[in-house]
Parts: structure tokens; sequence; C-alpha cells
């Protein structure tokens, strides 16, 4: 007598919703941006407004063009008494950093969360054609994860 064996009819796996995973999904839009004209002072006072550590710094066509933090007006705050130098004349375009990182709007957000750790930067810009639309900071991959929950980190 053989045996026989009986497999029952497959179920179709069930199609789970997936929540938004990508870096546009919750990059702020709403940016304070800088020029490279504006004094450090300025700066300073529109990051203590807006209680933010750092900006984009944009020329007149919405072209990144660098960022400017905290710790650059620190710097410059540093060097002046340090180094007794007139602090009056100081722009942004003295103390912006240049060579910006910058993350793909279509990137997951959860490997957005890796690029953060490996660069230990504090946010990122986000671009389109060179122009700056948005920008994504470790708040926001903090709030994405609470979204997800992590059910659909593998995504």
């Amino acid at each position: 007598m053989g045996i026989k064996s009986f497999q029952g009819r497959r179920a179709e796996p069930e199609k789970v919703e997936t929540a938004s995973v990508s870096v546009s999904d919750y990059m702020s839009t709403n940016l304070v941006t800088f020029t490279e004209d504006q004094s450090i002072y300025e700066v300073m006072e529109l990051l203590m407004k807006h209680s933010i550590s750092g900006g984009c710094v944009v020329d007149e066509k919405n072209n990144l063009v660098g960022v400017i933090s905290e710790g650059d007006c620190m710097k410059h705050i540093s060097d002046c008494r340090y180094y007794n130098m007139p602090d009056d004349h100081n722009t942004v375009k003295q103390r912006m950093t240049c060579h910006v990182e910058t993350i793909d709007a279509n990137m997951n957000v959860l490997d957005a969360a890796k690029k953060f750790i490996e660069c230990k930067f504090r946010r990122f810009p986000i671009v389109k054609d060179g122009k700056l639309i948005g920008q994504i900071s470790q708040r926001d991959v903090l709030r994405a994860a609470l979204n997800l929950k992590g059910d659909n980190w593998h995504s």
C-alpha cells in the first residue's frame, strides 16, 4: 500500500498594506534657508527663533550651495574671540560647508537612518535637478520608524 499525500489548496498570500517608506514621505519642505551674503549673527538669530540647529544655503534660483550650522556659528564666535578678529563683516559664505552630501527623495527612509549613522550628520538636504526641494533630519527618521513600528522595515 502506497502512502498518499494530500496537499490542500494553497491560499493566496495576503496583501499587506505597506506604509510609506520613502524619504519624500517624511522630509520637511517648509524650510528656513539662508543666503551666502547673510551675516552670521542673522543666522544665529534665525536658528534660535526657529529652534533649529542649521539650514541649507541657496542662491537666488534655489540651487543648493551649502549648509550652515550652529557649529559653524560657534567656530565664528571662537575665532573672533581667540584671534581677536573683527566680526562685523563675517558672512555665511565665509563659514558655510560647501561640500554637501544629499539624499535622494526616493531612498527608503530606513536606509537613510543608516546613512545618518555612517555620516554623523543631523540633516540631509534633498535636491532635484540641483534645486532644494526638502530636508530630512534624524527626527524625521525617528517619526518614520514609529509610524512603521517595525512591520515594514524590510521593504
